[in-house]
């Protein structure tokens, strides 16, 4: 199993406090393995097996226990009187009604309560109103660069040449890699995804009549398609619907919004936000988009749509979002700073380019920053080693050094 040290603190630093741990991230970005990894710890450090209950409902032999009434009755009979009980739920997405159990547990002395899942739905509607105030959400993504050269071993460019066109996929990194191995298995997650993920989405929403079901797949992978091939861009649902009707799809802006949700919802595509730097204030259009892997969006696009200076964007953006960052696309003026940065209160401007030798892209990359009229810090990312420096103020970094650190 590969060992996320990271998420894997996340959740030891939350053992036994009164607060449900809900664990989220795309399919087979390693969030069973993470359950699993914890409790090894927990019996590792004391606790007996008999306190621990575990339950994944991708098994066959726990489907019995969608009913949401059967399953209560299974772990209220398996509760250890008098010690701490921890309840691992996996996939929990998949019973109906789950919230109901979820809550009737945590209200009981000396319940540990964590679940997992693989769509953003399952923390709307009736769970979100239970449980406000009581669950922590730990967003899980596939592995970060760093992570995936440790695991693999090898040496850092090839791993960043490999991370770059296989993505993060935590098995990937220890699967004896070929080609055609890499985009068979991705393809069988992005099918899973895109159906069963949904699916268990529409079930949910099943419950909430005036809400649109997700009918058209084929239109789904020709929304998720065009959003891969426009990460870094500005992206609204009247261009993606300007781009189906010019491809003689007929289309409303409605349906579009709502498969672009599920999108979203289904943790394939990640939505930044624009930030007006000056009124320091969130702007309403024009967000962008960016793909949760980038092994999933090679495999999904015509090898010839591939182009570097993108695909770093959306990989050091993740790698913000891994280090806690809230991060929206900054505006300042008519110019445009590729990311804000903001952690408890501190804001970090970032710019991305793959080089930045040639005199025109260094103007080009400075002249946002140099704009920016507060003190926050000024860092610029790129592949190449022969521009790195302080330019008054404004760093320029390797990309890999930094997302090495």
């Amino acid at each position: 199993m590969v060992e996320r040290k990271e998420y894997l603190q996340q959740l030891l630093s939350w053992k036994d406090e009164q607060v449900i741990k809900v664990v989220t991230g795309i399919r087979r970005c390693g969030k069973s393995t993470l359950l699993k990894q914890y409790q090894d710890y927990l019996f590792q450090h004391g606790v007996l097996q008999e306190q621990m209950i575990s339950v994944n409902f991708e098994e066959l032999e726990y489907e019995h226990l969608l009913d949401y009434k059967v399953l209560y009755q299974y772990i209220k009979e398996r509760l250890c009187p008098n010690r701490m009980t921890y309840i691992f739920l996996d996939e929990i997405q998949k019973v109906p009604f789950f919230e109901k159990v979820v809550d009737s547990l945590h209200v009981k002395e000396n319940t540990d309560i964590y679940i997992t899942g693989s769509n953003a739905y399952m923390l709307s509607g009736d769970l979100a109103t239970l449980l406000t105030g009581r669950y922590v959400e730990i967003s899980m993504l596939p592995l970060s660069f760093r992570e995936y050269v440790q695991i693999t071993g090898i040496s850092t460019d090839q791993a960043f040449t490999e991370y770059m066109r296989s993505g993060g996929m935590p098995y990937i990194a220890v699967m004896d890699r070929t080609d055609e191995k890499v985009d068979i298995y991705l393809e069988g997650i992005y099918n899973t995804v895109i159906v069963r993920d949904i699916e268990d989405r529409q079930n949910r929403k099943g419950r909430d009549s005036d809400k649109r079901r997700i009918t058209d797949i084929t239109l789904l992978k020709s929304i998720a398609r065009y959003l891969a091939s426009v990460i870094g861009s500005p992206v609204s649902i009247k261009s993606v619907t300007d781009y189906l009707i010019s491809s003689g799809r007929k289309v409303s802006p409605n349906t579009v919004s709502d498969y672009v949700e599920a999108l979203i919802q289904a943790f394939i595509f990640y939505p930044a936000e624009r930030f007006d730097i000056v009124g320091k204030q969130l702007l309403k259009v024009n967000k962008k988009m960016y793909m949760v892997d980038l092994g999933l969006r090679n495999h999904i696009l015509p090898r010839k749509q591939y182009d570097l200076g993108f695909s770093v964007e959306n990989v050091v953006f993740f790698e913000l979002l891994r280090r806690g960052y809230k991060v929206t696309i900054g505006k300042n003026g008519t110019a445009e700073v590729d990311f804000v940065a903001q952690k408890q209160g501190v804001l970090t401007y970032f710019q991305v380019t793959a080089d930045m030798t040639a005199q025109e892209t260094f103007d080009r990359e400075m002249r946002p920053l140099k704009n920016i009229r507060d003190n926050y810090e000024k860092v610029i990312l790129t592949l190449d080693r022969f521009s790195l420096g302080n330019y008054d103020g404004i760093k320029v970094v390797n990309v890999l050094d930094w997302l090495l650190q």
